[in-house]
């Protein structure tokens, strides 16, 4: 039967698995938005191919997890509350990890060498923004850093604030005659695209936050608050 020992081995194990899935996630997002503004089908397919790979492993993590769990629930060894709160929030990150890499698909199917217009600077800003929070997530969960995680949930407002400019942006120009409508839509589109992956990036913050501290948080109109009590 297994013990105490065997288990933080298997957490650390199965905590790496996850690191490693975040940071193969971010390759295949620079992958994903390099293929965009290079309008590169080769580099598109390149990212739909480590989805692939992204989906496999996800299935693997969440499967080690759940056997995890039922090896800890069938033990005489003592489980504590903050073990089994990891291994949930393993579960969980590794979801919106995989959910992010399928909007890095869904990126990708905007590529279009046949379009030429310029993509507005502000949306490339908001594209490597979106990358940057990503980035600090998984930095976050590496480290268990709940104040990082923090730091995180507050980029989402910006990731806002730049969708509301681009999408202006995109209009003035549609209504100057200097974009086409088909190409404002792309731009909104991809823009929502952006706005979601950072919601994703935010939910994986939540989780962090909870893991570390008991603190639930959640989104209140403009600001971040605590709703729960801590550990």
């Amino acid at each position: 039967m297994p013990g105490s020992t065997d288990f933080s081995l298997a957490m650390a194990n199965l905590t790496s698995d996850v690191v490693a899935q975040g940071s193969r996630v971010q390759r295949q997002l620079e992958l994903s938005f390099d293929a965009l503004f290079s309008r590169d089908r080769v580099k598109a397919a390149e990212a739909a191919k480590l989805d692939d790979e992204i989906d496999r492993i996800d299935v693997e993590i969440e499967r080690s997890a759940v056997a995890l769990l039922t090896e800890m629930a069938s033990s005489p060894t003592p489980v504590t509350q903050e073990e089994i709160r990891w291994i949930l929030t393993l579960v969980k990150v590794n979801n919106e990890l995989e959910r992010i890499a399928d909007v890095g698909v869904e990126v990708t199917e905007f590529v279009d060498p046949a379009v030429t217009t310029a993509f507005p600077d502000t949306f490339r800003i908001m594209a490597n923004s979106v990358i940057g929070i990503l980035r600090d997530v998984n930095a976050s969960f590496s480290k268990k850093d709940p104040r990082l995680a923090k730091l995180v949930l507050q980029s989402q407002h910006a990731v806002n604030r730049f969708k509301i400019q681009v999408v202006k942006d995109a209009e003035a120009k549609i209504a100057a005659g200097a974009m086409s409508v088909d190409f404002g839509f792309t731009v909104h589109e991809i823009a929502s695209l952006c706005e979601t992956i950072a919601d994703h990036c935010t939910n994986v913050s939540e989780q962090i936050i909870y893991a570390q501290t008991g603190a639930i948080v959640r989104h209140m109109e403009s600001c971040w608050v605590e709703v729960g009590e801590k550990k």
